[in-house]
């Protein structure tokens, strides 16, 4: 796993310098090898990171990829997207959709976590959007209420309590939050109780 990892980063190194790298990743997106578009998918999410202004051009291409049918390349997908919020968010909410498709898939945890990560991230750009994405933030916090990855789903959506969200979305995800902050412990109480905070503020 570590050899692949940093052969991945070292892709993400190469095509941040070299345009024909990119574009080739880009391409295998939408290639028939699975293989293929699950590298170049982790490849983009690690330039998304490092160089996301790279990217901006082929918001577009990126997006298409969360209608491939493996998990990794659409969890890859929506992390690079969630990289690219703060440079394009009107082209990363045509995202919507396929980010709640991966919201609510039952066999992958990881795609689950990086589709609310996305969620929380462009939920935070503006009120509007902050009432657009709350009803699928509201009902991932429901479903996977104690599964795996929910403290990590929290992180998300402490992120997002301290956005720009309307006072109606405020209102319910403080309504939503209070059990947790009253009656849970360890890591869960401390995290309902941050998003309290940050939403009381």
């Amino acid at each position: 796993m570590s050899t692949r990892s940093e052969d991945v980063k070292e892709a993400a190194a190469s095509a941040v310098k070299s345009k024909k790298e990119l574009e080739s990743h880009l391409a295998n997106l939408s290639g028939s090898s699975r293989r293929d578009r699950q590298n170049s998918a982790a490849v983009i999410a690690l330039v998304a990171k490092d160089a996301p202004d790279k990217l901006t051009p082929h918001l577009n291409d990126i997006i298409d990829a969360l209608n491939r049918p493996e998990a990794q390349t659409r969890w890859e997908v929506l992390d690079a997207l969630s990289e690219m919020v703060p440079l394009d968010s009107r082209t990363c909410e045509k995202a919507l959709l396929g980010a709640e498709t991966a919201l609510f898939d039952e066999d992958s945890g990881p795609l689950r976590l990086s589709a609310m990560r996305f969620l929380c991230t462009i939920g935070t750009t503006t009120e509007n959007r902050s009432e657009k994405v709350w009803p699928l933030i509201d009902e991932g916090i429901q479903c996977y209420h104690g599964d795996l990855e929910f403290l990590d789903m929290l992180v998300c959506v402490i992120d997002f309590s301290a956005g720009k969200l309307s006072p109606q979305v405020k209102k319910e995800l403080a309504a939503r939050m209070k059990f947790d902050a009253d009656n849970g412990k360890g890591q869960l109480k401390k995290r309902a109780s941050q998003i309290e905070d940050n939403l009381s503020k």
